[in-house]
Parts: C-alpha cells; sequence; structure tokens
C-alpha cells in the first residue's frame, strides 16, 4: 500500500507539474523543458550536424528547400498571432538545410532548425510537395514535440525507477523484478510511448498543412505525397501499433479529411487560390 501511494504521488506530481498550454490546441500537454535550456542544446547539434554532412547550397533545390521554409515559417507567424500568441517565435532561430542524402526523410530539431535529404525530393516531386513536408517538420518543432518527447521519456524513467523500488519493497525476488520491469517496458513503450509519437506525427500533419495553406500552398496535395510515399515504400511497414507514425492509409484518410479545414484556415488571411506544382 505504501509503495501504491508513493507512485501515485509520484505520477500526479508528473502530471500536474509537467503541463504547458499547447498553442493550436489549447489543450495541456506534457512538457517540463523551457526553451531556455533545449534550444541552445540543439542549436549546437544542428551546426555539428552541417559540420559531418554534405550540405547542398546555390543549387536550384536547396534554394527551393530555403525559400519554401521562410514561406511557411511567416504563414506560422501569422497564425499564432491570430491564434493569440504574438511573439511566439522570438527565440527560434529557422534554418532549412538541404543535405546529399539518399534516405528518403526531413527532420526538424527544437528551435525551428529543419533538414531536408535529397532522397525525398523525387518524391515530392514539385515545390508544393515540399511545402506539404517542410509544413509538417516547422510543426513538429512550433508545437513542441522535441519537448515533449524528451519529457515523457523523463517520466517513463521516473515512473521505472519507482516500479523497480516498489518491487523490492514489496518483497519481489531478483527474477520477479526482472520479469516486472520487463513488463513495465513492452507495456510503457506499446501504451504510451508509440502512441505518443503516433499522436505527434497526427497534430504535425495537420498543423502543416494549415501553414502551407497560408503559405499559398495547396493542401489537398498533402494525401498525394503520402500516397507516392505508401508507392515508394513498397507496402513494406510495420503494424501500426508497433510503429512511431501511423500507417499510410492513416495518414492519406486524415489528410484528406482536414483539407478542407485547412483551405477556410488559409481564407481567413485571405489566401483562397493555390499552388499545386
Amino acid at each position: 500500500m505504501k509503495f501504491k501511494n508513493t507512485f501515485i504521488i509520484v505520477l500526479t506530481v508528473i502530471l500536474v507539474c509537467a503541463c504547458k498550454t499547447s498553442p493550436f490546441t489549447g489543450k495541456k500537454t506534457l512538457n517540463f523543458i523551457s526553451n531556455d535550456s533545449l534550444f541552445p542544446t540543439a542549436f549546437a547539434q544542428y551546426d555539428q550536424f552541417l559540420t559531418e554532412n554534405n550540405v547542398l547550397t546555390g543549387t536550384a533545390d536547396a534554394n527551393m528547400v530555403r525559400n519554401v521554409g521562410e514561406k511557411i515559417a511567416v504563414a506560422a507567424d501569422r497564425y499564432l498571432t491570430a491564434l493569440g500568441h504574438p511573439g511566439y517565435l522570438t527565440d527560434y532561430r529557422w534554418e532549412y538545410n538541404l543535405v546529399q542524402d539518399d534516405a528518403v526523410n526531413a527532420w526538424a530539431m527544437p528551435g525551428g532548425k529543419i533538414v531536408v535529404y535529397t532522397g525525398i525530393l523525387p518524391i515530392t516531386q514539385s515545390e508544393t510537395g515540399l511545402a506539404m513536408v517542410m509544413g509538417h517538420e516547422l510543426a513538429h518543432a512550433l508545437a513542441d514535440h522535441g519537448a515533449q518527447r524528451l519529457s515523457a521519456a523523463q517520466a517513463q524513467g521516473t515512473i521505472g525507477q519507482a516500479v523497480a523500488v516498489g518491487t523490492v519493497v514489496g518483497g519481489a525476488s531478483a527474477e520477479q523484478s526482472q520479469q516486472i520491469m520487463q513488463y513495465y517496458g513492452i507495456g510503457s513503450t506499446l501504451a504510451g510511448t508509440l502512441p505518443f509519437s503516433r499522436k505527434h506525427e497526427t497534430e504535425a500533419d495537420e498543423i502543416g498543412i494549415i501553414l502551407a495553406a497560408i503559405a499559398g500552398y495547396d493542401p489537398y496535395e498533402a494525401s498525394k505525397l503520402w500516397e507516392r510515399m505508401k508507392a515508394a515504400s513498397g507496402g513494406e511497414a510495420p503494424p501500426e501499433i508497433m510503429s512511431t507514425h501511423p500507417s499510410n492509409d492513416t495518414r492519406i484518410a486524415n489528410l484528406k479529411a482536414k483539407a478542407p479545414n485547412a483551405v477556410a484556415e488559409a481564407a481567413k488571411f485571405g489566401v483562397t487560390t493555390f499552388k499545386k506544382g
């Protein structure tokens, strides 16, 4: 009983003290890492990555990556201001780089550091396709998903330590303690870490197409992009429940469903025509 009470107290403290409100949804998120502590570390890691990889500059594709990123960042500032968060981007240091790499990938670091790999360009096919990818990545940075993942990992570790202590207090043998911790690791991953990550991906998709639409790009192109991503994958993907990302089919359906809302949001900013190619 003593362990149970301690566990509940630890969990309650984590959930109550670690909440930050999302500017996009107005809901509380698990986040106890400040931008002041996270951004400088992210910037340093990003700079280190750039020194170790082949960054392309001055090419048509590199310029397109930078230009698309700048347009979406402007759209993000307009959108956040309209949502009642002027100055939200003050601490962000936007940077958009194209890196020579065959991986079909793009990613964002906290504070607005974006990388696009050349391997994804044959799938994006156009400036608008690229805008769908970059809108998604900027959304990750804007929604503090990096900080939330770090917070969740720390919370998972703290709870794991409480579970470990509890097995000892409860008189479990070493073998039983090991088994309990294995169950905790599997359970917390399947029921916590993976759904948490999938939620972030879905949220970034939904925010991203709104930002891309406000920047003048057709949000209906997002689902078409993911149809091409699905084709390029050859159907090889783990079951959704075992993945950090929603399945391709789930994403395609969700993006189709959310596109009309993105069009409506863009119209609030006077954007009613969109670039498709």
